[in-house]
């Protein structure tokens, strides 16, 4: 488990003349767009930074930049690097797979406009991978302590086979209204970026270790680390639902356990950056009340 990451200064180079091939029809008063983008070549290597020059266009997002930084395979200095390497999807923030710091600040690519982002910083357009997270290569990261953070939580509603289980439960237009901001959650990552208990776990395969052994001893090390403010809420919104309420109990003990609600210091900043303006802290507060009564209701069960 470590934290690996050297930055090292950025080589200001001269600015590429060479001409490209979007249209000038396209582009935006002639302009080019200066970006400066965190780069790491694999797990575990050194990062450093890599600026580029790009033409700026009409209704840019920063996954069209980073397109057309891919396409150029050219640093501003004129030295040719390999394609930057990131990681979307949807395009439509859904997914989630896109979440990195733009001009210091975590949030998806894909609905990041150039055109703010230059007006509250007109200088240049800075991309970071995640810092709590292993980087794979570039602005990719491994997000699989989110999803494990989940798991431990017992996300998601039990289904015991495929019998006729009769009609559902009802659920209140109330408790529908309660519950639906915390179903938008899409696993971005963002709340655990802000987080500041949540520290960054990397493990690293040894030699000779099978992707087995491996695997268990990574889970192992996530199961320490604190289960993050986005997992604490999913426990909140299953443990609502009628069905998922059957398991209401592992989920508080999940929550009890080591990497728990115990940690969480009510910084607040999950709430704050959260891009879907899920009620984090109200989750968390909920689920506090509810691991007292649970505590509780375990030393009557004795």
């Amino acid at each position: 488990m470590a934290a690996t990451s050297t930055l090292t200064q950025p080589t200001p180079g001269s600015h590429s003349t060479k001409d490209h091939s979007t249209s000038s029809q396209e582009r935006v008063g002639g302009e080019y767009l200066e970006v400066r983008i965190l780069r790491q070549d694999g797990p575990g290597e050194p990062s450093y930074w890599e600026r580029h020059q790009i033409p700026r266009e009409a209704d840019m997002n920063v996954i069209s930049v980073l397109q057309r930084v891919a396409a150029q395979a050219q640093a501003a200095d004129g030295r040719t690097v390999p394609p930057v390497v990131w990681d979307c999807n949807c395009l439509e923030e859904v997914c989630g797979a896109c979440t990195m710091v733009i001009n210091g600040q975590v949030r998806q690519a894909c609905s990041a406009l150039v055109d703010k982002l230059l007006t509250d910083n007109p200088g240049e357009i800075e991309l970071r991978p995640m810092s709590k997270f292993p980087v794979i290569r570039d602005l990719m990261v491994d997000r699989g302590r989110l999803f494990h953070g989940l798991k431990r939580v017992q996300a998601w509603v039990p289904v015991d086979g495929y019998y006729d289980a009769g009609a559902p439960a009802k659920i209140s237009p109330a408790s529908q209204e309660t519950a639906y901001p915390l179903s938008e959650c899409m696993s971005c990552g963002c709340c655990l970026e802000a987080c500041p208990q949540y520290g960054k776990i990397e493990v690293s395969p040894r030699a000779g270790e099978t992707t087995a052994e491996y695997e268990h001893r990574k889970a192992a090390a996530y199961d320490q680390g604190f289960v993050g403010p986005h997992a604490i809420s999913q426990a909140v919104l299953f443990n609502s639902h009628p069905t998922g309420k059957m398991i209401e109990g592992d989920r508080w003990d999940s929550l009890m356990a080591e990497g728990g609600l115990q940690i969480c210091g009510l910084a607040q900043n999950c709430v704050a950056v959260c891009p879907k303006s899920i009620p984090l802290t109200e989750s968390i507060a909920k689920a506090g009340r509810a691991l007292t009564v649970h505590a509780i209701k375990r030393i009557f069960d004795r």
